[in-house]
């Protein structure tokens, strides 16, 4: 079993920033991929970018490249995820999540979620 914790969402105005984290525990030797996704009040879930944590390679959605910052800590098994130059587009309830297998990019792929963080961008 994997529990995941997101945490540092918050109120912002438009071009600020936050440094969201997901704390992962249990077994997690298996999840070799992890996630962010997020999703806008009336819109459906969007994929942001997706971890491959042992090589810490990520790849991201264009519409978050060059303002979201992927990072990790694996002795404290924890992803950040830092995000800048805030939009009010921005506004969303942010997701981790950990990948059941090889693949890691649709919901499907993934076994466990977290409970969310909410992210509020005005203007």
């Amino acid at each position: 079993q994997v529990q995941l914790v997101e945490s540092g969402g918050g109120s912002v105005q438009t071009g600020g920033s936050l440094r969201l984290s997901c704390a992962a525990s249990g077994d997690t030797y298996g999840s070799a991929c992890m996630a962010w996704f997020r999703q806008a009040p009336g819109k459906e879930r969007e994929w942001i970018a997706s971890i491959y944590t042992r090589t810490g390679g990520t790849y991201s959605a264009d519409s978050v490249k060059g303002r979201f910052t992927f990072s990790q800590d694996n002795a404290k098994k924890t992803l950040y995820l830092q995000v800048n130059s805030l939009k009010p587009d921005d506004t969303a309830m942010y997701y981790c999540a950990a990948a059941r297998g090889l693949h890691c990019r649709n919901e499907g792929d993934f076994g466990y979620w977290g409970q969310g963080t909410q992210v509020t961008v005005s203007s």
